[in-house]
């Protein structure tokens, strides 16, 4: 996979035992942690089987708080599989998924929740008949004396998208469904925010919007990693990619092509890891070419 530079070091202090790798090494990195040197979600061995179909095939994946973790791949590479894992929705039919250190075993949504995941999918599972306050606090509502309590929650919302630099909404008693794109994602994030994740899953986040909405949300994913949670985005669009993302990783086919520093890659490396596998334009530590091999593992 891709082996660490200097040219990372812009995207943020990492640990040195984790990015270390022998010089000129093809095998993958094991990733970045955190100032523990452990990171906060870490995928061994991953496999997910639907009958005779082998979805995901031995995936090594560590995704550190604080940074943007940006999964990309072509239709059918398994990503929507991989999050599904991730997000408790599907149980991995081999392998072990990592939280904090502990082996942990999602058998639900509630159970990924529970321990701080927080997946926003491309629908946003928002209700448009319902204003901003009542979307973020659902399922979490603040009740005082056997009533809502509209005034505390009213001011929660407020300073949450405040924190998060959302200055767009005209009013958070504003109906969501009269509200952008880049304005839903907001809202959604700010509601995962709120229920304190510490890993926040974006699915597409940008897909079908705007210039400037998109800055809106490319500029909250940059915000959302500086406060502290891991952020996992899945997406298409390249150009959002490597504006926002501290580490890639490619899926191809089920496997994981490669991962690493975002600044080891390159728009035309990305794609030929999506679609062959390999890519033999990405360089490792004393600037000669690597070719990596979708073998799976890391470190």
């Amino acid at each position: 996979m891709a082996t660490p530079s200097q040219g990372d070091a812009g995207k943020g202090a990492r640990s040195a035992e984790a990015d270390r790798a022998p010089t000129g090494s093809p095998s993958p990195s094991a990733g970045t942690a955190d100032a523990d040197g452990q990171p906060l979600l870490r995928l061994r061995g991953i496999g997910k089987r639907f009958g005779p179909v082998q979805a995901l095939i031995d995936i090594n994946l560590d995704v550190p708080a604080g940074k943007v973790t940006a999964l990309v791949g072509d239709n059918g590479a398994g990503k929507s599989t991989l999050v599904k894992s991730i997000a408790g929705i599907w149980q991995p039919s081999s392998g072990e998924i990592i939280w904090n250190g502990k082996r942990v075993h999602l058998h639900s949504p509630r159970d990924a929740t529970a321990l701080g995941i927080a997946t926003v999918y491309q629908d946003l599972a928002l209700a448009d008949n319902l204003d901003i306050v009542q979307n973020m606090m659902l399922g979490h509502e603040v009740v005082r004396h056997g009533l809502l309590d509209e005034i505390t929650m009213e001011k929660t919302a407020k300073a949450t998208l405040a924190d998060l630099a959302v200055t767009t909404v005209r009013s958070v008693r504003q109906v969501v469904g009269s509200l952008s794109g880049g304005q839903r994602q907001a809202v959604a994030v700010a509601k995962a925010v709120m229920q304190e994740a510490q890993l926040v899953i974006m699915d597409e986040p940008t897909a079908a919007l705007g210039v400037s909405q998109t800055e809106l949300v490319l500029s909250l994913i940059t915000r959302l990693a500086e406060r502290g949670p891991a952020v996992l985005v899945i997406s298409h669009n390249l150009n959002d990619v490597f504006r926002v993302a501290d580490r890639i990783a490619v899926l191809y086919l089920g496997r994981l092509a490669a991962v690493g520093p975002a600044a080891e890659f390159d728009p035309a490396s990305v794609v030929d890891l999506m679609t062959t596998g390999t890519s033999s334009r990405l360089m490792n530590g004393n600037g000669e070419n690597v070719t990596l091999r979708g073998s799976g593992s890391e470190g």
